[in-house]
């Protein structure tokens, strides 16, 4: 079938529901719902044989939905309304929730049900049980929905009952450090994670928290700060304490729009004498204080876990993260594990942090160095495997950091987008070295051209991704550990090992790998240091959640709609304003 997808933002889900409608051989194109656009015309031009909604803040127009049948997707079960849900499921401490497709109507999320599929809510953000528990429900009821309606004997069942509920507002977000209590309080910076956050007065200005951990040992008094670590501030709950890993500053009248940044650097001179508590790093997986980085063992295998918020990777971040890595690569082990968490693996370089700093060209060249010589630091270890574990996506150079191991293992449901394009740039990481050697010079131009989503299924079939791994969020970890393990024990391991030194001293000498850097940092230098280079405004519109002025032709199909709109799944890195 022919499928359009109507969106607020091409975000993660709209992402996923894209790629993996590909991979079941439907032809996919996107119209994004945006002020101004005529959407009912831009509907009719595509003459659809079905659309689908992943993420709308709109309700689509009568003469669409009487014209073609919309199916919505709601975060939320059979019966509930509103533009909250998924924020007051979280807030309100609820353990099981789902994800309804249901057709869209004159009532908002009052339609005929096509489809519905249950899921746990873990103690986790908002945006990474939206990446995760949701979409893989969402996708469990959009393919059964999507089947339904091919079919052509399907009758979606009426709703009864239910119940509407409004926007949740920052006046129903707002803590009482004086008495809530710290699990009220992870709830609530919870439910607002990553957009609106929480508003709170801190050090005397405006804020917006974004992200919380609880922290088991430290005390103070209720609202004070007491620690920092890894850019993060630790706050104390009227019983016990929080971590805070980034603040946004109120935006003021006129002015833009101010990006997440660590909490650190957003409070800058505002924040008093603190101890800056060092990152634990030889912990176990469940480790009792919140921290970005850590390592264990297992057996003869490491596990360098990382996390950071939104994927993002600044100059600060990479250099930490390589630091732990050499730490890592200095143990006994035979198998070294990257990532493995359930969230995003990286998305590259930290946009934010070069649009706040007070010279975004020298920021970006800082950045773009730090992810090179931590992709390096992989690239040439040879006494041992490397395993990337990819329990969320990865995009742009977080994927092409994935791209330096030997291995990279990605849990079913991640989504890639190995391409830089659409922010202005040629990209660096070692991509021109890494990507062809991976799916060879042809298709490598193609998925960084081409610049759409790209399924772990159909990253498996081009053999940029050695193994999918079927499990939920929350037990990628653990069946991570368990792969590892094995491969450090079998005896294939150890002349694999030994064959890693000559094969990385045979590409040498075809091309060193300072070519390759040398080659891309030269045009990523140009554009860095070029005002007029689009990838300013670009950077600046991402940060800034700037909407496009119309839908950007890779997407719509307008680029190549002679050649079937999108073929087989090919890659962006957009995660959408708002919801994630």
């Amino acid at each position: 079938m022919y499928v359009l997808l109507v969106a607020s933002a091409f975000n993660s889900l709209t992402q996923r529901v894209h790629a993996e409608l590909r991979d079941h051989g439907h032809r996919v194109a996107v119209e994004l719902a945006l002020p101004g656009a005529r959407l009912a015309d831009a509907v009719r031009g595509h003459r659809p044989d079905l659309v689908i909604a992943p993420m709308l803040r709109t309700a689509i127009p009568e003469e669409v939905w009487s014209a073609h049948t919309c199916l919505i997707v709601h975060p939320g079960p059979v019966g509930d309304r509103g533009p909250s849900s998924l924020d007051r499921a979280i807030q309100d401490g609820e353990p099981r929730w789902g994800v309804t497709v249901l057709q869209a109507n004159a009532e908002m999320d009052a339609g005929d049900v096509w489809a519905c599929a249950p899921c746990p809510v873990p103690p986790v953000g908002k945006s990474d049980l939206y990446r995760g528990e949701i979409a893989d429900a969402a996708l469990e009821a959009v393919l059964l929905a999507v089947e339904r309606f091919a079919s052509g004997r399907y009758t979606p069942r009426p709703q009864t009952g239910g119940r509407a509920r409004p926007l949740l507002r920052q006046e129903e977000r707002r803590i009482d450090w004086e008495r809530d209590a710290t699990e009220d309080v992870l709830r609530t910076l919870r439910a607002a994670d990553s957009q609106p956050g929480v508003r709170d007065d801190l050090l005397g200005g405006e804020w917006y928290l974004h992200g919380g951990h609880r922290e088991e040992h430290l005390r103070g008094r209720p609202g004070e700060l007491l620690a920092t670590r890894a850019g993060a501030v630790c706050r104390a709950t009227a019983d016990g304490a929080v971590w805070i890993p980034e603040l946004r500053a109120r935006r003021g009248p006129g002015g833009a729009p101010a990006p997440k940044l660590p909490a650190t650097l957003a409070l800058a001179d505002r924040l008093p004498p603190l101890p800056g508590l060092p990152v634990p790093r030889h912990a176990g997986p469940h480790r009792p204080t919140w921290s970005d980085i850590g390592y264990h063992e297992e057996g003869h295998a490491g596990f360098l876990s990382f996390s950071f918020p939104g994927g993002a990777m600044s100059t600060e971040h990479c250099r930490r993260l390589l630091d732990a890595y050499r730490s890592a690569r200095n143990r006994p082990t035979t198998v070294l594990v990257l990532g493995g968490g359930r969230d995003f693996f990286s998305n590259g370089i930290h946009l934010g942090v070069i649009e706040a700093a007070a010279d975004p060209a020298e920021e970006s060249w800082a950045n773009i160095n730090a992810m090179n010589d931590l992709v390096e630091a992989v690239l040439t270890t040879t006494d041992r495997l490397v395993v990337s574990a990819l329990g969320g996506n990865a995009a742009a150079g977080g994927a092409m950091l994935a791209l330096a191991a030997d291995e990279v293992w990605c849990r079913s449901g991640v989504v890639l987008n190995p391409h830089y394009r659409l922010m202005g740039l040629h990209g660096s990481e070692y991509w021109t070295y890494t990507l062809p050697r991976r799916v060879g010079p042809v298709l490598a131009d193609r998925l960084t051209t081409e610049a759409l989503p790209l399924s772990a299924t159909a990253a498996h079939g081009l053999g940029l991704v050695d193994r999918t791994v079927p499990c939920a969020p929350g037990d990628f970890a653990h069946e991570t550990e368990r792969l590892a393990v094995r491969l450090a024990a079998l005896p294939a391991t150890a002349s694999r090992i030994a064959g890693k030194k000559a094969a990385r001293e045979r590409d040498e000498a075809v091309r060193p790998l300072a070519a390759h850097r040398e080659a891309e940092l030269a045009l990523m230098r140009r554009t860095f240091f070029d005002p007029d280079a689009p990838y300013h405004a670009l950077r600046r519109a991402f940060v800034r959640k700037e909407r496009p002025a119309a839908t950007p032709p890779h997407l719509s199909g307008s680029a190549g709609r002679a050649r079937g709109v999108t073929g087989l799944a090919a890659p962006d890195a957009a995660p959408g304003p708002d919801c994630c």
